[in-house]
């Protein structure tokens, strides 16, 4: 493969999942506002909003082989038709059971193209930091101008419409996802375990409950506070500004990672986020200044999981690793938003996001060398 080969791969990947991402992304948004809309209860909303990161739990041993074995254009392109029928059926059913199935429909295909923009980049080890900060920065493009976007026609025409459109949005995915290789990786055997995680593991599980989980919920929570009177706009704000720091700021994470290595770059912004979320624990002025400062270093560590594990796993173990630790984030990300439903109402925001700030430097001081 030449780097030409490998930039053009990364470039159709995380175009791929830019166009179908908004559909995921926009439904937090709308589904917890506009529940009785689409015919669910809240406990309703918090099943549907978990289930696509459960069922990718417990398929991404699946779908990782299926990548391996098939090729990243069979696995993507079935992916990405998956993720247009799904959005469009937020706008098109009614009720927890339809809706259920859609959701379940979106976390296969999401694990599909969350490997590809993960692989790919790494397919070839010169240049897979650079390429990776870049893939991060077109995929997050994609949520930022769909939320933003969103908010304002919801609030025009409803958020039924809002899901019709980012379905029509989502179909030319299609096309870039039937230009990706189409040569199986060749498969290896280890899909996501969960018995005796190691450091990489734990850290992705950490970083995906503290900076996924917890902090993502806790910034919509100060956003809808500060402007009450406008709370789908107050909240749209603050998940977009989370993607458009990723825009601006993944490259630059690619780059730190090409000057000092993607694994020393990967424990100093880790422990860097680990103070913003100190920060946000000791209240007052610093509560703003750590919220501003978390959102900007998780978007320069999006990139850096993936060549860090590629690393670490080369060759047809490769695309296995990398599907393990997405499974570990995604149980953490998952595992976030209840610890934090659960304690906001109940526990000071010390305890909270101090309590993650110590997980999350621990974790990321575990990983300072490789094989551990």
């Amino acid at each position: 493969m030449t780097p030409a080969e490998a930039d053009r791969d990364t470039r159709n990947s995380a175009l791929t999942l830019a166009l179908t991402l908004p559909g995921d992304t926009v439904l937090y948004l709308l589904l917890p506002l506009h529940a009785a809309t689409f015919g669910v209860t809240l406990p309703e909303v918090g099943l549907l909003l978990a289930a696509n990161r459960l069922v990718r739990i417990a398929g991404y041993g699946w779908v990782s082989r299926f990548y391996a074995e098939r090729g990243p254009r069979a696995a993507c392109t079935l992916a990405a038709a998956a993720a247009a029928v799904a959005t469009t059926s937020y706008a098109l059913l009614t009720g927890v059971w339809p809706l259920l199935a859609a959701r379940l429909l979106w976390g296969l295909a999401f694990a599909a193209m969350n490997i590809a923009v993960q692989a790919l980049p790494t397919a070839l080890p010169d240049g897979a930091a650079r390429r990776s900060g870049w893939s991060r920065s077109v995929v997050a493009a994609g949520p930022m101008i769909g939320l933003a976007g969103a908010a304002l026609l919801a609030e025009w025409a409803g958020p039924r419409a809002v899901f019709l459109a980012l379905g029509a949005v989502s179909v030319p995915a299609i096309l870039f996802a039937a230009r990706l290789p189409r040569t199986p990786e060749g498969h290896a055997p280890g899909g996501p375990r969960f018995g005796a995680p190691g450091a990489l593991n734990l850290w992705a599980f950490t970083f995906g409950l503290a900076m996924d989980g917890i902090f993502i919920i806790g910034l919509s929570v100060l956003a809808a506070e500060a402007l009450p009177q406008g709370a789908t706009l107050a909240a749209g704000a603050a998940l977009s500004l989370r993607y458009a720091a990723e825009i601006v700021l993944s490259p630059a994470g690619g780059w730190l990672a090409g000057r000092i290595g993607a694994r020393r770059a990967l424990v100093l912004l880790s422990l860097a986020s680990a103070l913003g979320l100190l920060m946000l624990g000791l209240g007052g002025a610093l509560l703003w200044l750590g919220a501003f400062a978390t959102v900007l270093l998780r978007a320069v560590i999006q990139p850096l999981p993936g060549p860090v594990v590629a690393a670490e796993n080369p060759g047809p173990a490769r695309v296995p690793a990398l599907a393990r630790q997405a499974t570990w984030r995604d149980i953490g990300a998952g595992a976030g938003p209840l610890i934090a439903g659960l304690l906001l109402p109940l526990a000071p925001a010390l305890l909270i996001y101090g309590g993650a700030a110590a997980l999350l430097a621990a974790a990321s001081l575990a990983v300072r060398r490789p094989g551990r």
